[in-house]
């Protein structure tokens, strides 16, 4: 745990959790203090930190003990490094709701990717189109391979008429969540049109060997990076008007809010985005109940 720690933990903040720039810069000073502290108390408890600081106001204090907890849980994940903040009090706070952007939002963020005058916007388009096909998270997107991209043939059965059926073309995506877990989702015609596009016009012009796997390159012909992959989401909100309310993961909000709206199993949710448990899907309902009393109070003569 150093500076270098750190440092990777503000980038995933910046770009995992879109959080926002004063966040990111309060969290950065209140975490260079405890790591300070932790130089010249390498082997107290670390309650003894958390006590240290009960002179802040209740506000602040509240903000270092998520940034401690967030912080040494990345460190787990990522490093493997022992999780003391179990130690650190509990931060009683109200959970928040996911934001979504409604469906005209998100077309109209996607469609401002593209530039006729410029071949690499075709892969800007493909990675804000996956993004929101998919439900995938920005370091999932950046990881996938040209060998995670198949099709398969499967016997449909006509709902109209059961004695015909016929042969469909399904398009897979395999994506590598967490912990190296892996998940499979389909791909609709908008992102395989994209894909197409991308790797015929753009993505020939960008590879440097022949041997590169990675399916979204940068101009040296290497693989995308997650900043890279949020700077292209953020120049896309920009032109689309919406900037203060775009982050990489809200792609992923409206994914799953959509789906939900638009009547899916929320087990199937749960598998699309891989989540481990329910309850991390659940909170998607929320937000769907929410629009539906919005719906109901303004479209009711008696509500």
């Amino acid at each position: 745990m150093d500076i270098n720690s750190l440092r990777s933990f503000i980038d995933f903040l910046k770009v995992e959790k879109g959080a926002a720039t004063n966040t990111v810069a309060a969290y950065r000073r209140d975490l260079e203090r405890y790591l300070d502290w932790r130089v010249h108390n390498p082997e107290t408890p670390i309650i003894e930190y958390a006590n240290s600081l009960s002179n802040l106001a209740p506000a602040s204090l509240e903000r270092n003990f998520s940034a401690i907890r967030s912080f040494h849980k990345y460190l787990n994940r990522e490093e493997g490094l022992a999780d003391p903040s179990d130690d650190v009090p509990e931060v009683s706070r109200r959970k928040r709701l996911p934001k979504a952007l409604t469906v005209q939002e998100i077309t109209s963020l996607i469609e401002a990717a593209k530039d006729p005058s410029d071949p690499i916007s075709l892969r800007n388009y493909l990675l804000l189109e996956l993004l929101y096909s998919t439900g995938a998270r920005v370091s999932e997107l950046v990881g996938i391979n040209l060998s995670d991209i198949s099709s398969n043939t499967s016997i449909i059965q006509d709902s109209g008429n059961s004695s015909k059926s016929h042969d469909e073309v399904i398009t897979v995506l395999k994506l590598r969540g967490k912990g190296g877990k892996e998940r499979i989702v389909p791909l609709g015609s908008y992102a395989k049109s994209a894909i197409e596009d991308y790797l015929v016009r753009t993505r020939p012009s960008l590879v440097k060997r022949v041997d590169e796997s990675a399916l979204f390159l940068n101009v040296r012909g290497t693989r995308l990076s997650r900043v890279s992959a949020w700077e292209i989401v953020k120049k896309s909100a920009i032109r689309a008007g919406l900037e203060a309310r775009v982050t990489p993961h809200i792609f992923r909000h409206s994914y799953a809010t959509h789906l939900l709206d638009g009547g899916a199993d929320i087990r199937v949710v749960q598998e699309l985005l891989g989540h481990a448990s329910l309850p991390t899907t659940q909170v998607y309902t929320h937000v769907s109940a929410a629009r539906l009393k919005s719906a109901y109070e303004q479209a009711h003569p008696r509500a």
